[in-house]
């Protein structure tokens, strides 16, 4: 299991750093299936569904986790497809936060189900 899974998000205040490429690629290995930008201040990744109800129950789980862990994605819903992307607005870049919710995001589901 990972050990993401069991953290919470904590607050990035004013002065807080993002990760730097480094730091993120070492996070970026404990998340399957992510994908980091080019200018490494963002991870994303596709799940594929059925169809629009399992896309839809998928979406409510997320939001479920966004709202408990007060750290918020962007999402794009289609069909059956969602695109996840995870970044730290306040601070222009990528913190553990996205990477504690990427883990968790994945956890939603069993492997066999996603693209």
């Amino acid at each position: 299991m990972n050990e993401l899974i069991e953290k919470h998000c904590k607050a990035c205040e004013g002065g807080t750093s993002p990760l730097d490429r480094k730091e993120a690629e070492y996070y970026l290995k404990k998340v399957e299936g992510w994908v980091l930008n080019e200018q490494a201040t963002e991870i994303k990744r596709t799940f594929a569904f059925k169809n629009y109800y399992h896309t839809m129950a998928f979406v409510n789980a997320l939001a479920y986790i966004a709202h408990h862990e007060n750290h918020h994605p962007d999402i794009e819903v289609s069909y059956n497809r969602c695109i996840v992307k995870y970044t730290t607005h306040a601070i222009k870049g990528l913190s553990e936060n996205d990477f504690i919710c990427a883990a968790k995001t994945d956890a939603l589901l069993p492997k066999v189900a996603t693209a």
